[in-house]
């Protein structure tokens, strides 16, 4: 069957996998997508959205650079909202309720029109291994398919153990079997593996619940989406609920505490920190009497309801009993329990900045392997590992991106510089030029990047370049146009902003705090440019950024500027820290064991002090 000799092998279907093999193989791979189940690519096995603080810019990067999640988020959306929009612009994230059923169809038809995608359905049990390199993988049925580069997205199926209260039983998601060899063979090749949780709330019946009794959430007025492309807007979404919890639901669910595999010792790995289960917020947060729980559609025709907020590992009957106090669930039908899940994962400082393993050559992890959470951290780090993978194989330049380009690149920077013990998940704090790496402006920074290694298309490139040209060149009218008191003083007195005595540049009055594009509008000549130039909301919106945050943008560009000084020093690959005595003995420890290949990547190690970096540069002649 398998004669030929792939390219890239892509171990997994999720959305970590999806990517990986689109991106691989429209680069030019010929690609093989192996998972267990053909029917769940793309499946989101917790919640029904993406999107969301810092994970929205995520996608944007995603869709920006050539992938597919924004493509196919938008496709399969129910509602969208744009997180945080009363902050400034760094804060604005952007978020969907996705049709679950929808979403995973849209995945699998997008990669079965993708040329150089090839499938099969059957479970990768361990690696093909010549040498230091890996060569192909073998499955369950003992068929050895050969392949210059695997890429591994084994998700939460490594040795996966689910629990429902005082039960245990294998599995990778409900219903599906764990996947067992693959760890066992990359610990005996000298991997350090460890464990982690994570969990996911009941599904319940639609028709069971009373909606008259929850707050309803809409999604914005004016919907946007994700991606670049002329892809869907949405003309009319679904409402999302709110209910909460009580201090009657907790002492239900506290009864059940004996027999929670989180209190009796069963589950011992750590769990993500910013989605407790509901038991683990009630004992953590113990003077809290409610917490909020959020009702979201799985789509537009199915009565399936997902509770976000009441994920849980608690036994089936305490579950229920306490979900029935919650307000608006007082006849609530359950489709399935909520559960925990114990998975293997490896420690990311193993890894290199492209994803490949340090260990076994053109060996590549993404996603929860890496112990990351989410769909979107995972999506990227497989777009991430199939561009590379396509790159190495090629003998091309890896494709890496810095801090200060993407958040992707903090995040692929983060795991492997600081490695992580309990599931990552990025927030916008993790990214210190946040104010340089919007949603708005992913394109901006990544189309080029993703066009010059032959990933996104031309015509995301002339869409880029235009709006780039539309949205400077309304910058520059705004600098280059006077406008008259009698016709600023209006708009200035409406906001309660000092009037101005004489003629003076639009922008300088549009920077002002209160001042906004819709009080620009009112003035004929920025009404009239923008009629004449066909400029859109986006065009309007990223000249508007550029203009009121022009100083801190160039500020953040600046201390980006002074840190890829640092970057340009790099460590040789076998650099003997051993014998610089001056270095600290935690210092030592921690270079030798991630073996950093720049100085600004040593700086940012845990344990490595200032004093450790000043030591490297004075040793390397600076």
């Amino acid at each position: 069957m398998f004669g030929e000799v792939y390219d890239v092998i892509v171990v997994g279907g999720g959305h970590a996998g999806a990517e990986a093999a689109a991106a691989a193989a429209n680069m030019g791979s010929k690609t093989l997508l192996a998972t267990m189940n053909l029917q769940t690519i793309g499946q989101m096995s917790c919640n029904p959205a993406m999107g969301g603080i810092a994970k929205g810019q995520i996608v944007r990067e995603i869709d920006a650079i050539g992938g597919y999640s924004g493509i196919i988020t938008d496709k399969s959306a129910i509602q969208f909202k744009m997180l945080n929009k009363s902050k400034g612009p760094a804060m604005w994230s952007p978020r969907a309720q996705s049709d679950r059923m929808r979403f995973a169809e849209e995945w699998r038809l997008a990669l079965e029109r993708t040329p150089n995608v090839d499938f099969y359905q059957e479970m990768v049990q361990g690696l093909l291994i010549d040498g230091n390199k890996v060569v192909g993988v073998r499955t369950s049925l003992g068929i050895d398919i050969k392949g210059r580069s695997v890429v591994l997205t084994n998700g939460t199926f490594l040795n996966g153990l689910i629990h429902i209260g005082e039960k245990q039983f294998g599995g990778g998601r409900a219903g599906e079997k764990a996947v067992t060899g693959i760890t066992e063979q990359l610990t005996a090749l000298g991997f350090e593996s460890g464990r982690m949780k994570t969990g996911t709330p009941p599904r319940v019946d639609g028709r069971s619940l009373d909606y008259s009794k929850m707050i309803v959430q809409p999604g914005d007025p004016i919907p946007e989406k994700f991606s670049y492309l002329d892809t869907p807007v949405l003309k009319e979404q679904r409402d999302c609920y709110m209910s909460h919890t009580s201090a009657e639901v907790h002492n239900l669910l506290r009864e059940g505490f004996d027999r929670s595999p989180m209190f009796n010792g069963r589950i011992k790995s750590i769990g993500p920190r910013y989605c407790p289960s509901i038991e683990d917020k009630i004992n953590r947060f113990a003077d809290k009497d409610s917490h909020q729980l959020f009702v979201e559609p799985e789509g537009w025709d199915t009565v399936e309801v997902y509770v976000n907020g009441f994920s849980t590992s608690l036994p089936e009957d305490v579950q229920f009993k306490a979900l029935r106090s919650v307000r608006g669930f007082e006849k609530v039908k359950f489709f399935r329990p909520g559960y925990a899940i114990e998975y293997d994962y490896f420690p990311p400082t193993q890894l290199k900045h492209t994803l490949e393993t340090k260990l076994v050559e053109n060996l590549y992890f993404a996603g929860q392997i890496n112990g990351t959470t989410g769909y979107e951290e995972a999506a990227s780090q497989g777009l991430m590992a199939g561009i590379n993978a396509h790159l190495k194989i090629n003998g091309q330049e890896p494709f890496i991106l810095k801090r200060d380009e993407a958040y992707i690149g903090v995040l692929i920077d983060d795991l492997i510089t600081k490695g992580t013990e309990e599931p990552y998940r990025m927030f916008t704090s993790r990214a210190e030029y946040r104010t340089l790496l919007r949603q708005d402006n992913a394109d901006l920074r990544l189309t080029p990047k993703g066009y010059a290694i032959g990933l996104a298309s031309e015509e995301r490139l002339r869409r880029m370049e235009e709006k780039e040209k539309k949205s400077s060149d309304f910058v520059t009218f705004f600098k280059t146009t006077s406008v008259q008191p009698e016709d600023i003083n209006p708009i200035l007195k409406s906001v309660d902003s000092a009037l101005v005595k004489q003629s003076d540049k639009m922008f300088k009055a549009f920077s002002r705090p209160n001042v906004t594009m819709d009080h620009m509008l009112k003035l004929a000549p920025v009404a009239d440019f923008v009629l004449e130039n066909n400029l859109g909301r986006e065009e309007m919106e990223q000249a508007e950024i550029q203009i009121k945050y022009a100083g801190y943008i160039q500020k953040e560009k600046n201390n980006a500027d002074k840190l890829q000084r640092l970057e340009n020093i790099k460590i040789p690959d076998n650099f003997d820290y051993s014998k610089l005595k001056s270095l600290s003995f935690e210092a030592r420890e921690k270079l030798k064991s991630i073996r950093p290949v720049t100085i600004s990547q040593a700086s940012r190690i845990s344990g490595v002090s200032p004093s450790d970096i000043s030591v490297l540069l004075v040793y390397m002649g600076r």
